[in-house]
C-alpha cells in the first residue's frame, strides 16, 4: 500500500470534492512532488464511489506514458494497458490523432475520467465558432471537452512561453492569472521534505578575450556582456571544451562527494545536439567516466532510460529525452548546457534532480550547473526569491584579480556569492546564496598557467568576432 504525502491526501480530498460541482481540476505541484501518485489515487477513489467506469491519460513523452501507466497499474491494481479487462490506458499527445475510433466512442458511451499530464504543453481555447490552440489544445477541446466525465490537468510548470491559453483551464479576468485548483509549490516542497533544496552554480569568466585579425583583441567582463556585444554567442560557449571540461569536472567531483552518503546517486548532462551530446561524452571519457547516452537516434532510448533509472551508472547525457516528467529519483547533479533558454525548460531540467528518496540523508540537495548567461541568471534568481530561507548556492574559489565594474553588475542580479572558475587567471562569479542574513564573502586563489596556455586562452574565438 502506497503511502500518500499530506499535499496528496489535500489534493486528493478537494478533487473529489470539487467534482461534485465541477468536471474540470487544475493541480499545480512542483516537479518531483509526486503528481502521478496522486492523480492515480484520485482515480482509484472514482471508480470505488461508482463515478467512472474507465481511465484515459495523456502525457507528452512516450518514457512519461510508460512510467504513468505503470503507477496506475500498481495502485488501481488492475492492468493499464487500454486492452478489455484494463481500468485505462496511458498514451502520448503525439499519439492522439491517430487513435483508434473505437477509443474515442469510449468518451461518450461511457464514464471516462482524462488526466492531461503537464498541460501546459497544450494551448487553447473556443468561443462561437472560432477554436485556436496547437494540434494536441484542439484534439483536446474536439474530442475530450463536454465528452468526458471528468478531467484532470497537471503541471509543475502552469505557463506557456508563448503566452497563449492553456487548454482547458481559466483565468482571472481582471489580471490574466491562471487559476490553479490546487498549488503546491518548490518551498512548500522542500520545508516538507518532499524535494531536495535546489542548489544552483552559476559558472562565468571575468576576463574572456576574443581575438580577430579585423578588430584585434577585446576582453570582456563576463558571458553576459560578451553575448551583449554581439561578438558571439550562447551556443559558442557551450560547445567550447574548456568551458565543457570546467563544468563537467566541477560537477563530477559533487557527484562523487554525494556518492559517499549515496552510493547510488546520478548525474544528468542536458545537451544541445546530438554532436554536443558526444562530444561531452568524450570529455567524459577523458575524465575516466563511462557515460550512457540517450538521443532521438539512440536505438531502445527508453529501455535505455529505464535500465539507468535502476543501475548505478554515474552519467546520462540526453538530448531531450529527459528534460520533463521522467521519474529517476537517483538523479542528484545536473550539467544544463542545452541551447533552451526558457523558464519553463530551466524549471523542468531542474526539477529532474529534486526528487527525494525516502531513506536519503535530509541535507543532500540537488545541484543544477549552469552558465552565467543573462535569462538563466535571472530564473536562477527567481528559484532563490521562491526559497528566501534557503541557500540555493555553494561558494567555489575566485582567482585575485578583482573587477569591480563587473561585480556591481551581477550585484544588482544576486543577493549574494561567488562562483566556479575555468581557464587560467581570471575572476569569475556566479553562485548565489538566496538566504536573508548572508553577507558577501571572498576565497581568493592565485593562479598561474604557462605563456603557451595563455595565447591558447586568448584566441579560443580566434575569426569569431562578426
Amino acid at each position: 500500500m502506497i503511502h500518500l504525502r499530506v499535499w496528496q491526501s489535500e489534493c486528493i480530498d478537494q478533487a473529489i470534492d470539487a467534482f461534485e460541482y465541477q468536471t474540470h481540476f487544475l493541480c499545480h505541484a512542483t516537479p518531483g512532488a509526486g503528481k502521478t501518485v496522486m492523480v492515480a489515487s484520485v482515480a482509484k477513489a472514482l471508480l470505488e464511489r461508482n463515478k467512472i467506469d474507465f481511465v484515459l491519460c495523456f502525457s507528452p513523452s512516450r518514457a512519461v506514458s510508460q512510467s504513468v501507466a505503470s503507477t496506475f497499474s500498481q495502485i488501481l491494481g488492475r492492468s493499464f494497458n487500454g486492452q478489455i479487462g484494463a481500468a485505462g490506458g496511458s498514451y502520448t499527445y503525439q499519439s492522439m490523432n491517430t487513435l483508434p475510433r473505437e477509443l474515442w466512442q469510449v468518451l461518450s458511451e461511457h464514464r471516462v475520467f482524462v488526466v492531461l499530464d503537464e498541460i501546459h504543453h497544450c494551448s487553447g481555447s473556443s468561443w462561437e465558432e472560432l477554436t485556436i490552440g496547437n494540434s494536441w489544445g484542439r484534439t483536446i477541446l474536439d474530442r475530450i471537452q463536454g465528452k468526458a466525465s471528468f478531467t484532470m490537468a497537471l503541471s509543475g510548470t502552469p505557463w506557456r512561453t508563448d503566452d497563449t491559453p492553456i487548454v482547458l483551464s481559466r483565468y482571472t479576468q481582471l489580471d490574466g492569472q491562471l487559476h490553479c485548483d490546487y498549488e503546491y509549490g518548490l518551498a512548500w516542497a522542500v520545508t516538507d521534505g518532499v524535494c531536495r533544496a535546489p542548489k544552483i552554480v552559476l559558472t562565468d569568466n571575468r576576463e574572456i578575450s576574443l581575438k580577430s585579425s579585423e578588430l584585434g583583441l577585446k576582453t570582456y567582463s563576463s558571458i553576459r556582456d560578451t553575448i551583449k556585444q554581439g561578438h558571439i554567442s550562447y551556443p559558442d560557449f557551450l560547445f567550447r571544451e574548456e568551458v565543457i571540461d570546467h563544468t563537467l569536472s566541477e560537477a563530477s567531483k559533487k557527484l562523487s562527494e554525494i556518492r559517499l552518503q549515496i552510493p547510488a546517486a546520478a548525474g544528468l548532462i542536458v545537451a544541445a545536439t546530438v554532436a554536443h551530446a558526444e562530444q561531452i561524452a568524450n570529455r567524459l571519457l577523458a575524465l575516466g567516466e563511462e557515460p550512457v547516452v540517450v538521443t532521438c537516434r539512440t536505438p531502445e532510448a527508453h529501455q535505455i532510460i529505464n535500465n539507468f533509472r535502476t543501475s548505478s551508472d554515474r552519467w546520462i547525457i540526453s538530448v531531450g529525452m529527459i528534460s520533463e516528467g521522467t521519474d529517476i529519483p537517483r538523479l542528484q547533479v545536473c550539467c544544463h548546457l542545452s541551447r533552451i533558454r526558457t523558464e519553463l525548460h530551466f524549471r523542468q531540467v531542474l526539477g529532474r534532480i529534486l526528487r527525494r528518496q525516502a531513506d536519503e540523508p535530509p541535507d543532500v540537495g540537488g545541484w543544477l550547473y549552469v552558465l552565467a548567461e543573462s535569462s538563466l541568471t535571472e530564473f536562477a534568481r527567481r528559484i532563490s526569491d521562491d526559497l528566501p530561507e534557503q541557500n540555493v548556492v555553494s561558494f567555489s574559489p575566485k582567482s585575485s584579480k578583482q573587477n569591480s565594474d563587473a561585480a556591481s553588475e551581477y550585484a544588482a542580479l544576486a543577493k549574494d556569492g561567488e562562483a566556479s572558475e575555468w581557464g587560467g587567471s581570471i575572476d569569475v562569479s556566479g553562485t548565489w546564496l538566496s538566504g536573508p542574513d548572508h553577507t558577501e564573502q571572498k576565497e581568493k586563489t592565485e593562479l598561474s598557467m604557462s605563456n603557451h596556455y595563455w595565447s591558447e586562452i586568448l584566441s579560443l574565438f580566434e575569426d569569431r568576432i562578426v
